[in-house]
């Protein structure tokens, strides 16, 4: 990645920023520690698979609103302020969902997760790079490194503790992200922090802008594959918890690898609209793939596993072409971008238990791949007014930016 080189080992660093990165990492680790505990939830809570896979609706979907308002309240209140908020809701809410004794209770608890979850990626970023020392390359790298394990590792713990009970992998999050919250109290100093105020309507009128409308669309109907392979692959897999672990632990590599390294690369090679509209395809096709074989179960672990491995690529490079598309502060466009996108995550998971409820386990994954060649039409219809985003090449802190907020979905 072409990082600005930095003066000192990137291992050097204040303990303020570790204690961020120990957070990001944890947080990070959410995304997929849910998963291989779903089976597990359907059937001791007597749930259905279309309420099971609400967990991800309501902590996505609540995720995609509070991005309309995160960064007016972090440029009132201040990052620290913003993130031992952030982490409060994570530790209270993941410690509810441990508790709770119906899947109502744990869909409603998982709302209040995906806010507080907003609240911490949305400032997380700024405030490592504000406080790492070696320069803005150098807090990048530990940042792709800190986020590329939680990715990888969330769903591995989340089988380890979900072969003891569902609730496991909640009680874990909670321990954590108040081991998270005492660091950051204690260790992150904000002495002399500018605040320049946003206003509330920001990120609604940054939708206005074409080039950004464009990317936020698209986004959406990729966000349906994204989670169609992640959330729904659990039910035709039928493995324990720990082999449900195993397989999205492999995704979660693949996906923190591309994301880090080969999505870099591929940007100072080719524009990205290129990337995209051969990314997207290549996506649709591993869908294809999965509903094929679903009846397979080392196949369809092959497709999760190379799904992985586009999707770390388009989630960068989508990102990074927001920040890219418009002379829109990072932050608003970030925000605006996200709660467009979260909206197709937060759809995908009931619609494709209910699609296998009624048509049978292939058909899910037919959906997923549609709607992915949907967004590959979307950027080919706007490619002109998107070619902002292949004139310009990302500096080290938009690079981590795309990395940061894409691998947030």
């Amino acid at each position: 990645m072409a990082h600005a080189a930095p003066t000192s080992s990137i291992w050097r660093q204040p303990m303020q920023v570790w204690a961020v990165a120990f957070a990001c990492v944890v947080a990070f680790m959410g995304i997929g520690l849910v998963d291989p505990i779903l089976p597990a939830i359907a059937d001791q809570l007597q749930a259905s698979p279309v309420e099971t896979e609400m967990l991800f609706t309501s902590y996505l979907l609540v995720t995609g609103l509070a991005m309309l308002i995160t960064s007016w309240v972090s440029s009132r209140i201040g990052v620290k302020a913003t993130l031992l908020i952030g982490l409060a809701l994570i530790v209270v809410f993941a410690l509810a969902c441990a508790l709770s004794g119906s899947v109502d209770a744990v869909i409603g608890f998982r709302a209040g997760w995906g806010l507080g979850n907003a609240l911490f990626i949305s400032t997380a970023l700024a405030t490592i790079v504000g406080a790492a020392s070696g320069g803005s390359g150098a807090a990048i790298v530990l940042y792709e490194a800190a986020l590329g394990l939680g990715i990888a590792v969330g769903p591995l713990l989340g089988g380890l503790l979900g072969e003891v009970s569902w609730r496991g992998p909640f009680f874990g999050v909670a321990v954590l992200m108040s081991v998270a919250f005492i660091a950051i109290a204690v260790l992150l100093k904000t002495r002399g922090e500018k605040r320049a105020p946003v206003p509330l309507s920001a990120p609604i009128k940054a939708l206005g802008r074409p080039a950004l409308a464009v990317l936020a669309i698209a986004a959406l109907f990729y966000n349906i594959g994204f989670f169609v392979l992640l959330a729904f692959s659990p039910f035709p897999l039928g493995f324990s918890a720990m082999g449900l672990g195993l397989t999205f632990f492999a995704w979660g590599v693949g996906l923190a690898v591309t994301s880090v390294w080969v999505a870099p690369i591929l940007t100072r090679r080719m524009p990205r609209t290129t990337i995209l509209l051969i990314m997207l395809p290549l996506l649709a096709l591993d869908l294809v793939a999965a509903g094929v074989f679903v009846s397979t179960a080392w196949a369809l672990v092959v497709c999760i596993v190379v799904g992985g491995l586009f999707l770390g690529v388009l989630n960068t490079v989508l990102t990074e072409s927001v920040m890219e598309a418009t002379d829109l502060p990072r932050a608003v466009a970030s925000s605006s971008y996200s709660a467009v996108r979260f909206l197709g995550g937060a759809a995908a998971p009931p619609i494709a238990a209910l699609l296998w409820h009624l048509y049978g386990p292939t058909v899910p994954y037919v959906f997923a791949a549609a709607s992915v060649v949907i967004a590959a039409v979307v950027i080919a219809v706007g490619r002109r007014v998107l070619a902002p985003i292949d004139g310009r090449e990302a500096d080290a802190a938009d690079e981590g930016a795309a990395v940061l907020v894409g691998d947030a979905a």
